[in-house]
């Protein structure tokens, strides 16, 4: 990264980093890889420089673009072995939300708009812009994340 480029990376983590990090941990849940992610996500920022309408717009375009590291990387331990290191999610500090175990449970098209729903305060509209899905899409994916977390909760 150059130094012209520094000021620019260090606006959008004071801006967004804590939204793009919470993010990328539910869908991840491995501080690595959210780590990876994230940088995957400025580096496409720094690279496309993108020109945007409105801070709305930015925001819901590091999401998107998060959202699609984050999809690369699952897609990569599909593809690849490594290894697993849930059981050690104990030792992690305590989160600030309660039931944020049950969440990692979930699929993560499931999280991605449980997520964007519930902790980011998107409607259901913006989520499928942001996400590329029908508002109906992302209602059905809304209803089925909840029923599932709630079973989750329960067991």
């Amino acid at each position: 990264m150059s130094e012209k480029n520094e000021p620019e990376v260090e606006r959008i983590l004071q801006a967004y980093g804590d939204m793009l990090y919470r993010t990328a941990y539910v869908l991840l849940g491995n501080p690595h890889d959210v780590q990876d992610a994230l940088q995957e996500t400025l580096l496409r920022y720094l690279e496309k420089a993108p020109a945007f309408m409105s801070s709305a717009h930015e925001k819901a375009w590091l999401l998107r673009v998060t959202a699609n590291c984050c999809k690369d990387c699952l897609r990569f331990r599909k593809r690849h072995t490594y290894m697993d290191l849930e059981p050690l999610r104990e030792c992690l500090p305590a989160q600030e939300h309660p039931h944020l175990q049950e969440l990692y449970a979930l699929p993560a098209k499931w999280k991605t708009v449980l997520m964007l729903y519930y902790f980011e305060g998107y409607s259901v509209k913006e989520i499928g812009e942001i996400l590329g899905l029908s508002e109906s899409a992302v209602k059905k994916r809304l209803q089925r994340a909840r029923e599932a977390l709630r079973l989750e909760m329960e067991e």
